[in-house]
């Protein structure tokens, strides 16, 4: 069964329309500096998103965009690779020749080494060249898409050569992409060097699945809706589930997961901040630091995981070979470049608890793994059974729990699951479904998650980014899980087959709590 909304009216259906003081997003022209312009992201998602921005009129005329990578590089050049990226990942396809071009004319690569101090002034030569050719003011949003240890000098080599000033009521920023860090003391020396060349209004530090539409759509679900919310809590919620479950495996990326993992790769941020949305508490005000407020409030009541407990409360493995998308895939320790004796965790399932007064006794189930059976991203509500049942004998057998989903990924959208009784005489119980789904409701595709993001950190709004003190929360809680895991070697590393739901430890995890996990 399909909720669905009637007649909206076609303004309604601008993804972007609409914010906290009831209008659209004041976006002052500027130049958005992308460091790192020749990696995969810039190609893949940020050119795509700025492109669909200026398809849809939110990029002013005179914001300029900026390349900046090391190796030499016409400006034609860098455009024709753009335009690549754009027809092969935009939303939106085929490339619609006349937006390109006029995006193609504010679109330009400055060749720069950001470790060396000296390459900034040059930089700045070059940058306000642009600016000035195209009538952009010096306001200036830096996107730093480049490996983490080069995060620190980038800030202290722009703030150095006067980039991040701010005068005359311009402004600039910086978003800076994850990992931040990769345990807690690397987090707070991040912090403290960002910090120390930039304000905290400055930083952007990004987590793209905070722009993607269901989750922004939680808290618009959770705090506009008066059936919902006071059902929020441990008197009605028996425990909830958050799933990130991908089909692929490493992917080319052996390096870089090698030595983070799924834990640090998508535990730490993303699940973790669909987490503190799903518990925080209703903000004073829909604005970035009241959000914020509640979402560290949340993280900071994670009951601590002991080192004796670790093994009771988490499990991690590693994919076997076998077989996913109708294709046979070998193991993660057969995969190139993964070192044989690597105990690196492509599955992890937590079980945590948040220790305050809403959700006192609520188990809250978090997994996340490469090679299982479905790509799918969601968060499921599961309601406790009613306190006395009325139906017995086969009836009975066909009651199942009250769930709500919100699904992330793919296929974004809510469902509601409950009991209904089937046709005709006999009381033949069965459990359905109310979908709400974005596409059949809204009639247009959902942005994607950098394109609002990118939109926010152009208007200032901070709302969908994480500060300091949620990302040193997140970390506290999950930096002695590793620690433990560490130390304990291949002790308690556990399998999976490719194609599978992951390991026997995390069924075992969650069947300690008489419960199972989703299908999902």
């Amino acid at each position: 069964m399909t909720l669905a909304l009637r007649d909206a009216p076609a303004a309604e259906a601008n993804p972007f329309r609409g914010s906290q003081d009831g209008n659209s997003h004041k976006v002052d022209a500027c130049s958005i500096v992308i460091f790192g312009a020749s990696g995969d992201l810039t190609k893949r998602k940020l050119l795509p998103a700025l492109y669909n921005l200026s398809l849809d009129g939110f990029l002013p005329s005179p914001t300029s965009i900026v390349g900046v990578a090391r190796k030499p590089l016409p400006d034609d050049d860098f455009r024709a690779q753009m335009k690549e990226g754009i027809q092969q990942f935009s939303r939106r396809r085929p490339a619609n020749e006349a937006a390109w071009n006029e995006l193609a004319s504010r679109l330009h690569y400055i060749s720069a080494d950001f470790s060396d101090a000296g390459s900034y002034e040059k930089l700045r030569a070059d940058l306000e060249s642009v600016e000035k050719r195209n009538g952009t003011p010096p306001n200036r949003l830096f996107y730093l898409a480049i490996p983490p240890e080069f995060i620190a000098v980038a800030i202290s080599n722009l703030t150095k050569s006067g980039l991040l000033a701010r005068s005359n009521g311009n402004w600039s920023r910086v978003i800076v992409e994850k990992p931040f860090g990769i345990d807690l003391e690397s987090a707070r020396q991040l912090n403290r060097q960002l910090q120390q060349y930039a304000t905290e209004k400055q930083i952007y530090r990004i987590d793209h699945y905070l722009g993607k539409e269901t989750v922004q759509n939680l808290l618009v679900f959770r705090f506009a809706n008066g059936i919902f919310e006071p059902i929020w809590n441990q008197k009605y919620v028996d425990h909830v589930q958050i799933t990130v479950a991908e089909t692929v495996g490493v992917e080319g990326r052996a390096g870089y997961f090698d030595k983070a993992g799924v834990t640090r790769d998508i535990i730490q941020n993303h699940v973790l901040q669909l987490l503190s949305l799903v518990a925080m508490e209703p903000p004073v005000a829909f604005d970035a630091d009241a959000v914020r407020d509640e979402k560290v409030k949340v993280l900071r009541s994670l009951r601590p995981i002991r080192e004796s407990e670790v093994q009771i409360l988490t499990s991690r493995a590693q994919y076997a070979g076998g077989a996913s998308g109708g294709k046979t895939v070998p193991g993660y320790l057969q995969e190139p470049g993964i070192p044989p004796e690597s105990t690196t965790e492509t599955y992890a399932a937590i079980h945590c608890a948040v220790d305050n007064w809403r959700w006192s006794g609520v188990p809250f189930f978090l997994r996340s793994g490469k090679r299982l059976a479905r790509r799918a991203t969601e968060i499921a509500i599961q309601f406790k059974a009613p306190p006395h049942l009325l139906f017995r004998g086969p009836a009975q057998a066909r009651m199942e729990p009250n769930v709500l989903t919100l699904r992330i990924q793919p296929d974004e959208g809510i469902s509601i699951k409950f009991t209904s009784k089937v046709p005709g005489p006999a009381p033949v119980l069965q459990p359905v479904r109310m979908d709400f789904l974005y596409g059949t409701s809204f009639g247009v595709e959902p942005p994607e998650a950098y394109e609002r993001l990118l939109l926010d950190a152009a208007a200032g709004d901070s709302t969908l980014f994480t500060r300091a003190d949620e990302v040193e929360a997140a970390w506290s809680f999950i930096t002695p899980i590793l620690d433990t895991w560490k130390s304990l070697g291949i002790a308690d590393l556990d399998t999976y087959g490719s194609g599978t739901w992951g390991p026997r430890s995390a069924d075992d995890l969650i069947a300690r709590s008489g419960r199972a996990w989703r299908r999902v």
